[in-house]
Formats: structure tokens, C-alpha cells, sequence
């Protein structure tokens, strides 16, 4: 086996001691260090990668930003030449995995570097904030945070127990590998809510019952993220975006938003995709008493102690149609829109809290006015959208999809 090596980042000046001890740590386990050094002055120990080398990579010279003793400007500048420095030392080989230490400095440095590194490389970040939000750090990839207790400030009976715990952490990553490995196949990207998961279920079974590898992404604002983020860089052969709730916290001011993108890369990337208006029903919000005031006489649902439901309005679908519309319109890919008459997620049927013939009503009749028929073909089923005809239609006209568009590139090669 091969010996390997790990990125070690960190602020080498302040921080010397704590992350030479990291260092030797990691040398007795057997493994390599590229020592990385993203502090402004200089290091207590001679690094593998300097910081001008970093401040460098983002077009800055580390001796102005040193002049100019700006807090705020270094971390930005260091952070920017990490993006672009980290992954182009992980294409080279020179690492296998990476650990960092910091505080709220050290941390927005050293992530955005272990952000732009492909899924699966092991990153761990040994942090202050680690046992908060999070979100700004790790964004939508798989950056492990480990609350490191006591500030990264000396070393003590606490910070030498969980640089220990740190560092056998990074080696058990990359020392043990399964011999299991899964069949490559085509990859399929799904979104599901809890309120749709009947469909998605069914749906995915289908799939790969016909040889395809689907990836459930949770609706939840960086579901909707990674999947965007994963799609463009081209993972799947196929999306199955039944569930756009994510489009609702986006226009209303809830919780679970993915931001103004959303529903946009497939797009980009030509990715054949079969969209659906799963969950359109609902706005997310926290317990009841985080509510804004302004919606307080609006229709709400409890779907458990953390997580309040709004039902959306006549004027919110409408809108809705119209952005979902907006962004399927510029597909140049085979592109289907599902629409579900009889509700658009488990709330939203005859009987159930959120049923609402009006509001379903204008979110498909805005659709069937906006889509434009020559990019988009548009599906209307007199189905619930967890009615097993609906996913196993969805899934069918996914795959035919697929089919057309590789037949497609096959001719033009």
C-alpha cells in the first residue's frame, strides 16, 4: 500500500507548536505531511507550501498584505488563494487527504480550499465553531467539522486529546479502504420531501430496476445545492426533480431556500431532465414561535417540534408557475414538465390538511400558460404526485429522455 500523505493547513506563526505536535503525530502513524502555511508572517517551522505562495495564488503579494495589517483583508485574500490553490495541489498528487485547525480565522481560510476538493476526499476541519452554523463553511460539500473544545491556543489535557482524536480520525480514512465496490452505473439525481416520498420511492425503483444508480437529494435548501452543484459537474445522466419546494422558502422568506439557481444547472449543463412541482404546497419555518409576525393568520401545520408548515396562496403559486416556467424555458436539453391534478404532496389531497383546489389551480394553469412548448414537454396526469402511475410515468419518460439525448450526441459525434 501506499504511503499517504496529508494536507496539514494552518496559521504556522500563531500556531506553531500546536501544529508541529499535529505533524509529528501524524509522521509516528506512518503518514506523509504537506505542511501548509496560511498565516501572514512567518512560520515557527519551514512549511511545504508558504503563504506567499497562497496569497500568490490569488494575485496578491503576502508581504503588502502583511504591511497593511488588515485582519479582514489577509483572511479574504488567503481564502481566495486557498480556492484556487488546494485543489490544483490535490491534481498533482501531493496530498491524499486534509486537516486544519482554527477558530473563526483559521476556519473561513482553510474551508473554502477543502470546498473546491472533489466529494470523497477525506477533509476534516478542527474548529471553535464547529458546534454552530455551520453552512458558511461547508457549504454543499462532505467538509467534516470537529469542535475542538478549547481554543486551537497551546497545548493541555484537552486540545492534545482531540488533536489525537483528529488526526486518527484523518488516518482511519485513509489507511482503511473497503474492497467493496459498487456497480458503475448511470447516475440519476431525485429530490424528495418527506411529502413526497412515496413517489420518489417508487420512481427510483423503477430506475434501477432499468440499471440506473439514483441519489436521493433531501429538499432542504443544500439538498437542492449539491444536487445543482453535483449536476454541473457532471455526474448524472439524468435528473428527476419531482420535488421544487425548495422555490417556495426562496420566494416567501422560509428556512429551507436553495437559492435564486435553483432548477438552473441541468439546464446549463444539457442534462435531460423530468421535473415535477412536488411540495409547491408549503413554506418551511422553525418551531411556531419563529414565525414572522406578518404570517401569523396564514394556514399552518406542525411536522414536528422543529418544523412548521405554511400552505402557500393563490398569489405565491402564480408566481411559482412563473419562475419554474422562466428557468425550464431556456432548456436546450430533452426536458419534460409532470403536473399532478389531484395534489402536489401528501398535504395536499382531498381530506388533508393543505388540500387547495384554488391554489393548485393557478400554480397549473400559470404553467400551462408560461411553458414554452417547443423546449418543454409538458405531461398533465389526473394523479396525486405519490400516486404510483405518476412515479412510474416520471421514471419511463426520464429514461426516454436519456435514451433520446444519447442518441442524439451519438449522431452529432
Amino acid at each position: 500500500m501506499n504511503q499517504k500523505t496529508v494536507a496539514v493547513v494552518g496559521t504556522f506563526d500563531s500556531k506553531g507548536d500546536e501544529f508541529a505536535f499535529v505533524r509529528d503525530l501524524l509522521h509516528e502513524l506512518g503518514l506523509n505531511t504537506c505542511m501548509i502555511h496560511c498565516g501572514v508572517f512567518a512560520p515557527k517551522f519551514e512549511p511545504d507550501v508558504s503563504n506567499a505562495e497562497i496569497a500568490g495564488a490569488a494575485g496578491e503579494d503576502i508581504e503588502d498584505i502583511a504591511a497593511k495589517q488588515d485582519r479582514s483583508l489577509a483572511t479574504d485574500v488567503l481564502a481566495r488563494g486557498m480556492e484556487q490553490l488546494i485543489p490544483k495541489l490535490y491534481a498533482q498528487c501531493k496530498f491524499d487527504g486534509i486537516l486544519s485547525f482554527g477558530g473563526t480565522g483559521g476556519t473561513s481560510i482553510a474551508t473554502p480550499g477543502m470546498r473546491a476538493l472533489p466529494i470523497g476526499v477525506p477533509k476534516l476541519m478542527v474548529s471553535t465553531v464547529a458546534s454552530g452554523n455551520v453552512s458558511q463553511y461547508v457549504g454543499t460539500s462532505d467538509v467534516m467539522m470537529l469542535p475542538s473544545i478549547v481554543d486551537v491556543s497551546g497545548l493541555n489535557s484537552i486540545s492534545i486529546r482531540i488533536f489525537t482524536n483528529a488526526v486518527k480520525a484523518i488516518a482511519g480514512m485513509l489507511t482503511f479502504q473497503t474492497e467493496h465496490q459498487l456497480e458503475r452505473k448511470p447516475l440519476i439525481a431525485a429530490t424528495m420531501f418527506g411529502v413526497t416520498t412515496p413517489c420518489v420511492n417508487a420512481a427510483r425503483a423503477h430506475l434501477e430496476a432499468k440499471g440506473y444508480e439514483v441519489l436521493v437529494f433531501h429538499a432542504t435548501g443544500t439538498g437542492g445545492r449539491t444536487m445543482e452543484q453535483l449536476i454541473e459537474s457532471g455526474y448524472f445522466a439524468g435528473v428527476l426533480d419531482m420535488t421544487t419546494t425548495e422555490w417556495c422558502d426562496e420566494l416567501v422568506g422560509g428556512v429551507l431556500s436553495a437559492g435564486p439557481n435553483r432548477l438552473e444547472a441541468a439546464v446549463r449543463a444539457g442534462v435531460p431532465q423530468v421535473v415535477s412541482t412536488g411540495a409547491l404546497d408549503m413554506v418551511n419555518f422553525g418551531p411556531a414561535d419563529t414565525i414572522p409576525e406578518q404570517f401569523r393568520d396564514r394556514i399552518f401545520y406542525k411536522h414536528n417540534p422543529t418544523v412548521t408548515l405554511m400552505r402557500t396562496t393563490v398569489e405565491e403559486n402564480i408566481k411559482l408557475g412563473e419562475i419554474i416556467a422562466n428557468k425550464l424555458n431556456k432548456a436546450a436539453s430533452p426536458t419534460a414538465l409532470m403536473l399532478p391534478l389531484r395534489g402536489v404532496s401528501a398535504l395536499d389531497v382531498e381530506g388533508q390538511p393543505f388540500y387547495g383546489e384554488q391554489e393548485d389551480l393557478a400554480l397549473f394553469d400559470t404553467l400551462r400558460q408560461r411553458i414554452n412548448r417547443q423546449a418543454v414537454e409538458l405531461i398533465v396526469m389526473n394523479t396525486d404526485i405519490n400516486d404510483e402511475q405518476f412515479a412510474h410515468a416520471a421514471a419511463c419518460k426520464l429514461i426516454e429522455l436519456i435514451e433520446k439525448n444519447d442518441n442524439k450526441e451519438e449522431e452529432a459525434s
